[in-house]
């Protein structure tokens, strides 16, 4: 059975045993057929096994596929490398997505038909464009999520509501304009340099509300570290707004 698809998932993975199969299951139960890509950081755990162990089900083998990296190489470059495999191919439309139900897979096709249909360059699943649509956080953790979102607006006069948000859809141009070599940021400011980037180029981005639910299971990633980079970066990121020259949108 083919399954023929104009769009790719990309889950990067760092030890997500108990949620990889789930995962990979409730997207290709959607009504829509999405592939999907897994970019696994060397996980210790077995991640990758398993998601072998599924490749080789005739069920999942053309439309589930692997990159293995050697060790924790960071998000940004796991995504990148992903972009640059999903650009090899042929896919129109390319997401970013975690493999820990934070990001509920039901919304993929909200993020699709706002670029497919409505005719936007890039869809963001937004914890905030209606308030603060957020469960099971600590409270500290959503007023730094909220307030960085704020900061990141104020910064840059960048006027995106979520711009940490990792659940995103691009059209395929984008992701061919943006100069991927150029991207400096590794954790959660790669999202807001992603995002201000497209935005400077001149896409049209559009918010999609969604509900982020934290993990349920395995361990989060969030570091200071990962937050300091993007309280800095976002005042690179302005300077760039200002001194850059970004690319023309290719067709």
């Amino acid at each position: 059975m083919q399954h023929q698809s104009d769009s790719i998932v990309i889950i990067p993975t760092y030890n997500e045993k108990e949620n990889i199969e789930k995962i990979i299951r409730a997207v290709f139960g959607l009504d829509k057929c999405f592939h999907i890509l897994v970019i696994d950081d060397g996980s210790p755990d077995g991640t990758a096994a398993i998601v072998k162990g599924m490749m080789s089900q005739e069920e999942f083998a053309d439309r589930l596929f692997i990159i293995e990296r050697s060790g924790k190489l960071g998000l940004g470059t796991a995504y990148i490398t992903g972009f640059k495999w999903a650009l090899e191919r042929d896919y129109g439309y390319v997401f970013e997505m975690d493999a820990d139900f934070s990001h509920d897979p039901n919304d993929l096709p909200r993020l699709y038909a706002a670029c497919a249909d409505e005719g936007y360059d890039v869809a963001i699943g937004s914890r905030y464009v209606s308030g603060v649509n957020v469960v099971n956080w600590p409270i500290g953790r959503v007023l730094m999520s909220y307030f960085a979102s704020k900061y990141v607006r104020l910064v840059t006069g960048f006027k995106v509501h979520d711009t940490t948000a990792g659940f995103k859809c691009y059209k395929r141009r984008v992701l061919k304009t943006i100069e991927l070599d150029k991207i400096r940021f590794k954790g959660y400011g790669f999202q807001i340099e992603m995002k201000f980037t497209a935005y400077k180029i001149g896409f049209k981005i559009k918010e999609v509300p969604v509900i982020f639910v934290n993990r349920r299971e395995g361990v989060s990633k969030m570091s200071g570290g990962i937050f300091g980079e993007a309280f800095f970066g976002v005042m690179r990121l302005r300077w760039d707004g200002w001194t850059r020259k970004y690319p023309k949108i290719a067709e």
